[in-house]
Order: structure tokens, then sequence, then C-alpha cells
């Protein structure tokens, strides 16, 4: 055993214990990525179901008060009623699918029983200008049926938008329907609607992008990877340990030729 007398040493005792240490926590890194794995994939199949669902009045899945629940987020949404264009407002600091920043417009849908639905219509540029109202395209007159998809109100804890006081007249950071039901004065079906058919005419404001599918198997290639890195670490430590004494023996065994020479008379 005395060949192994080095793992006593200052530098191999704290390169032993950095070892130790890295296995269970690369095993526990990959325990979280195999977590956000199956996170990412259930949100994938749900998102990817409610779209695909069949098409049903927004009335059969909120009213007010209603907090939109993870199953109905994105279910696709019929609406029927007349667009209240003087209290629509714009949500700030928004961007399209190219990254610009601007504004969605927020348009209160009076439906026929007099019950409000907030609808997103879309994105429009600021063009500099973030104090004044900007100019929006009027939407379609009259009784009018809009599809969508159902999102829940937003959060400054969800969205990490902080909800700023003060801001100019008819501009808002957050879309929450409880907010507007006091602004309007009226029963605001809880969430609100994002817009998808009609098309805006002129492309303007522009369709806000389906909300796609997060990237989960690279979170499982992820887990993979430092389980590799928790099992290669012990095999990594023994090849140290057996180049240490290989380098070791060979250091002796060139030592020992000089020590055996007789000393010149």
């Amino acid at each position: 055993m005395h060949r192994y007398r080095f793992l006593l040493s200052r530098q191999w005792v704290i390169l032993t214990l950095v070892a130790i240490a890295l296995i269970p926590t690369m095993v526990k890194l990959g325990f979280w990525q195999q977590h956000r794995y199956q996170e990412r994939t259930a949100r994938n199949d749900l998102v990817s179901s409610a779209l695909h669902a069949r098409p049903v009045p927004v009335e059969r899945l909120t009213s007010p008060g209603h907090a939109v629940t993870r199953t109905e987020k994105y279910r696709t949404v019929t609406a029927t009623g007349t667009f209240d264009t003087g209290r629509e407002v714009v949500v700030r600091r928004r961007t399209n699918a190219d990254g610009e920043v601007g504004f969605h417009v927020l348009t209160p849908l009076v439906l026929t029983d007099g019950r409000v639905v907030l609808v997103n219509r879309g994105w429009i540029p600021a063009n500099g200008l973030q104090t004044a109202f900007p100019k929006i395209p009027a939407p379609p007159a009259g009784r009018t049926t809009i599809t969508g998809r159902l999102k829940a109100d937003e959060t400054t804890a969800a969205s990490g938008i902080k909800n700023v006081k003060g801001l100019p007249d008819r501009q808002i950071m957050l879309i929450n329907s409880a907010e507007e039901a006091r602004r309007l004065g009226a029963r605001v079906l809880g969430g609100y609607v994002e817009q998808t058919a009609p098309a805006s005419k002129g492309g303007s404001p522009e369709q806000i992008s389906d909300p796609g599918s997060e990237d989960a198997p690279l979170n499982y290639a992820y887990m993979i990877q430092w389980w590799l890195f928790a099992a290669a670490v012990p095999f990594g430590w023994w090849s140290l340990v057996r180049r240490e004494l290989r380098d070791r023996e060979e250091t002796t065994a060139a030592r020992q030729p000089e020590e055996s020479e007789p000393a010149p008379v």
C-alpha cells in the first residue's frame, strides 16, 4: 500500500474531495434537466392539443373573474360582438417577430349580452413615439365574429414585466381583465383573446405569431451529458492515479542505476 501513500498528500486529498463532490452535483443537474425536459414536453403537448382543438365560443371557457387555466390557455375560441374602439388601449414595449419594439392593440369587444372580452388585435410600430396615443387601423365596423387564442391574464410574476404607473393616457403595461373591468366599468371575461382571424386589412395591426414549441430535446441532451460527466469523474480520477504511479515508478527506476554505481577512486 506504500505505492498509494501519495494519495494522502494535500494535493491529492483536495483533488479526491473535489471529484467526490462533483459526482452527486452532476447527477442532480441531470435530474434537473430531466425535469425541465418533462415540463417542456408536457407544455408542448398541451399547446399543440389546444391549438388543434375545435373552436368554441369564448363564453364556454371563461366568465367575469375567471382565471384561465393551463388546459384552457391557447384554446381556439370565437367571439361575436362589436368593437369599442373609443376605449381601446395599447400595451407598451411589445415586440414583433423581427424583434422591433412597438405596441399591442387591445380593443374591447362588446358581446351581444353586454359583457366584454378583451381582444389583442396585434402589433403596431411605435415609430419613436412613446407618449402620444398612436394611430391605429380601425377594426371591422358593426357586428363581427373573430377567432383567436385564449390567453391568461398577464402578471408581473409570470411575465417579468413591471406594471409601471403614471403612463400616458390609454397606455398600459400588462393585459389584466380585472384592471380593465374597473377602467371600463363593465363585466369583462377573464383573460383575453389573441386575434388570428379575420386578418387585418393592409397587414396592420400585425398578427401575433403562434406560441411555437420549446426545445425540449435540448434538455434531454443536457440530461444525458451531465450523467455521462458524472460517470466519467471516477474514471478520470483513476486515470490520474495510474499516471502518477507510472511517473513515480519511472523516476524510481531511473535513480536505481545511479545509486548502484561504485564511487570513483
